[in-house]
Order: C-alpha cells, then structure tokens, then sequence
C-alpha cells in the first residue's frame, strides 16, 4: 500500500506540474500576442502619420504659388522629418503634434488667401484631410485598446507573475496631442464648402 499512495501522490504532484506549465505557456503565449496586435496598431499609426505627412506636403505645395512671401510657415512644415518604423512611439506622439501644428499654421496663412480656398485642388486636398485625420484616430483607437488590455494583463494576478518573469514591461499609450484637446474651429474646414 505504501508503494500505491506513493505512485498517486506522484501523479497529482505530476497532473499540478503539467496544468502549472500548460498554464505558463499559454500566458507567454497570450502576452506574446498582445504584442504583435500592438506592433500591428502601432505600424498603422505609422501609414496614417505617413499619408498625413505626404497630404500636409501637398498642400504645402498647392499653396507656395499663393504665398511667396510665408516662406517661412512653408519652410517649417517641409522642415519635418518623419520618424523611423522602430522609433519610440512618444516620438511618434511627437511627430503627430508637429504635423498638427504645421497643419494648423498652414491653416491660418491660407485664410489669407480666398482664391487658394476656392480652388479646386486645394478643395480635394482639404477633403482627403478630413480622411486621414479620421484613419488616424481609428488607429489611435486601436492602438491604444490592444495596449489597455496588455497593461491590464501586466498587473492582474496571476498573470502578473508571469509578466515579472518574462520581463514584460507596460507599453505607453498613443495620447491626443495638446492641440487637439482644444476647441476646434471647423469654418476653415467647411468654408469651401458652403460657397
């Protein structure tokens, strides 16, 4: 009998190891997951901060024949550089509000200029603007639900404990840029609309 109990306190000693690992390998693998849906979000912030550089720079080209003399706006917003596919994303985060801004002082020299408003290739160009800021925001979007879950992941037990073994550390968030939190004035947007 000695021997018997001895063989079934192996097996459960045998069966707990056995969920133990499973249960490990399947958390590695989960967080391992979340990381390539957040690689995967933030590669699509990249391709709208790219088509949201390319359209800033097209418009700054529509507008140069208008505006010789705000060389100096034209000159800071062709001045941008955007930042590498592995660069960090408050970097990114950075690049976006340099865009905004370079958007937005574009916005406000060509109010200047009625004739530049109603053309029509500039008319497209504001359109496809409204496009791009809204692919943007779906990314954020996106982006910053697959890090929620992640970081959620990171500190509720007993994941937790794999987290700190594997050494997982919490991803930032891709946060609206300061001047995106303030009022918006939407009759440049619309302006060429409504004439």
């Amino acid at each position: 009998m000695d021997l018997t109990v001895l063989w079934i306190i192996l097996g459960v000693i045998a069966f707990f190891a056995i969920i133990f690992i499973a249960w490990y390998i399947s958390t590695v693998n989960s967080f391992r997951t979340m990381i390539v849906k957040i690689d995967e979000s933030e590669s699509s912030i990249d391709i709208a901060l790219t088509k949201r550089y390319d359209l800033l720079t097209k418009m700054v080209s529509a507008t140069k024949g208008y505006m010789k003399h705000e060389s100096e706006t034209l000159a800071k917003v062709i001045e941008m550089r955007q930042p590498a596919r592995n660069a960090s994303i408050s970097e990114k985060q950075d690049f976006a509000n340099q865009l905004s801004q370079g958007l937005s002082q574009l916005n406000v020299v060509v109010e200047q200029y009625p004739d530049l408003k109603a053309s029509a290739n500039f008319a497209k160009l504001q359109s496809a603007t409204v496009e791009v800021e809204e692919n943007l925001q779906a990314a954020r979007r996106v982006y910053n639900s697959n890090v929620s879950i992640y970081n959620q992941k990171l500190v509720v037990f007993p994941s937790s404990l794999v987290a700190g073994w594997k050494n997982f550390t919490k991803r930032d968030f891709f946060e609206a840029e300061a001047v995106k939190r303030q009022d918006v004035d939407f009759n440049f947007w619309f302006s060429w609309i409504i004439k």
